[in-house]
């Protein structure tokens, strides 16, 4: 009799170890928008609460399911400006941003029954308990698609398993030749995750994120971001409690001055995103949420930069507030 469920010689696999990963309690799924979708399908929800200072990926599960929304405004802490109660059949979504805002989900938890905190900007922290929370895996880490969503209630639909091989070109590239030969090919893959269906999260993917060492992520994340505070928090207009972060997605660094410096940065072969551009189109360009847009420079902390990297990066920002 055959016991095993796998052929037997041929060629040698791609040598990846089989540990576990991170979130492994939550459901594995393909990308964070899904983990809306899954959610706004499970609870019926009716109508959501949307910030104007968001990615606009979020809206495809929304305008997919035909789900009315409004906007709300943040103030210059990033907390929700609120003005009404929810239905039942309401939802109001929040934004970790960048990692460091952990303190409003909290009190955003003991406000609305009805919550889901988008923590794509945030890995390592925890779920609240019964709050629908939903994690990116492909921000933190190379890999092409993969996201984790915790919720209270389960669907009963059977999801196809994704398939992610397709989608590594622009890792390899990168190893081979370097992010900057990569980049075309890693946009035609952020176009491709655009109207996925919901699907369980690939075991390409899986296999590489059970490949990481997690714990040295997060210190390595919380120096460079600690690095980049020390230099730099002092003339942030972003202020940051320091004492209170994980291991953030970026440093913040707001100033009068960030448009200009985004420009000049790419001489030095610093690429700097801009969150997110469609916001211009939504609101006042006095707003906060314009500010942000024109003038927050999110500061890459990742694991891949050392602290030299780090420390070469807070001295050209800082002096280039007094050059421009």
């Amino acid at each position: 009799m055959n016991l095993i469920n796998k052929p037997i010689g041929g060629y040698p696999e791609l040598g990846l170890n089989k540990f576990t990963g991170y979130h492994d309690e939550a459901l594995h799924l393909n990308t964070g928008r899904n983990c809306l979708e899954y959610i706004l399908r499970a609870n019926e929800y009716k109508k959501i609460y949307l910030p104007f200072y968001i990615c606009d990926a979020i809206f495809e599960p929304v305008n997919k399911l035909d789900i009315k929304f409004d906007y709300y405004h943040i103030d210059e802490k990033l907390d929700p400006v609120l003005t009404s109660a929810l239905n039942d059949d309401e939802v109001f979504l929040y934004v970790n941003y960048f990692g460091v805002k952990m303190k409003t989900v909290e009190k955003l938890a003991g406000k609305f029954k009805n919550l889901i905190v988008d923590n794509t900007h945030d890995f390592f922290s925890s779920p609240l308990n019964g709050i629908d929370t939903f994690y990116s895996a492909r921000k933190f880490f190379g890999v092409p698609d993969g996201a984790y969503l915790y919720t209270k209630n389960i669907l009963s639909d059977t999801f196809e398993q994704d398939y992610s091989y397709n989608r590594m070109e622009h890792l390899l590239i990168q190893i081979d030749k370097g992010i900057e030969e990569g980049y075309e090919s890693f946009s035609r893959n952020e176009r491709s995750l655009n109207r996925q269906p919901i699907r369980y999260m690939s075991h390409l993917t899986k296999a590489l994120l059970g490949n990481i060492n997690y714990e040295k992520v997060k210190k390595q994340r919380k120096d460079n971001f600690l690095l980049l505070h020390k230099k730099l928090g002092h003339i942030n207009e972003f202020k940051i409690e320091a004492d209170k972060i994980g291991a953030p997605f970026v440093y913040p660094f707001l100033c009068a001055k960030g448009k200009e410096i985004k420009k000049k940065t790419v001489d030095k072969k610093i690429y700097i995103d801009t969150y997110w551009d469609s916001v211009l189109n939504k609101v006042n360009g006095n707003s906060i949420e314009a500010r942000l847009t024109n003038d927050l420079l999110p500061l890459p902390v990742s694991q891949m930069y050392s602290y030299n990297e780090i420390d070469f990066l807070g001295n050209y920002i800082r002096d280039m507030i007094f050059i421009i």
